[in-house]
C-alpha cells in the first residue's frame, strides 16, 4: 500500500485517507489562451513509467493539499512537499537523482 507523508501535520497516511489529485505542476490556461493550449491543460496528461509528481489530499486528517514525488513501477516515495512550491525541493530532486542516475530530470 503507497503510504505518504503530510508535510503540514507530519502524519504517515495510506493512501486510503488520502485523495488523489493527479499530476503535479501543471501550466494552467484559462480564458484568452488558445484552444490547443486550453485543451492540452484539460485533457492531456503524463502517464510515466518511472518518477512521477502528483498532487494529494490528506482527505481524513488535515485536509491540506500537498504534492509528492513517487515512482509509478515501485510505489517508492522520494518525498512529499507543500503545494505552494512551484517545482520540486532540491533535497527531493538529489533523492531521485541518487536512485536513478539516468533520470531525465524535473519537466
Amino acid at each position: 500500500m503507497l503510504t505518504l507523508e503530510c508535510p503540514y501535520c507530519g502524519v504517515k497516511a495510506e493512501e486510503t485517507e488520502l485523495t488523489p489529485g493527479y499530476e503535479a505542476h501543471l501550466k494552467r490556461f484559462g480564458p484568452g489562451s488558445s484552444d490547443d493550449d486550453f485543451e492540452s491543460y484539460m485533457f492531456a496528461r503524463k502517464n510515466p513509467k518511472g518518477v512521477h509528481f502528483e498532487r494529494w489530499r490528506h482527505a481524513y486528517g488535515c485536509g491540506k493539499w500537498f504534492l509528492a514525488a513517487r515512482c509509478t513501477v515501485t510505489l517508492e516515495v522520494f518525498g512529499t512537499y507543500p503545494a505552494q512550491l512551484g517545482e520540486p525541493p532540491a533535497d527531493i530532486i538529489a533523492k531521485i537523482t541518487a536512485k536513478r542516475p539516468g533520470w531525465e530530470g524535473y519537466k
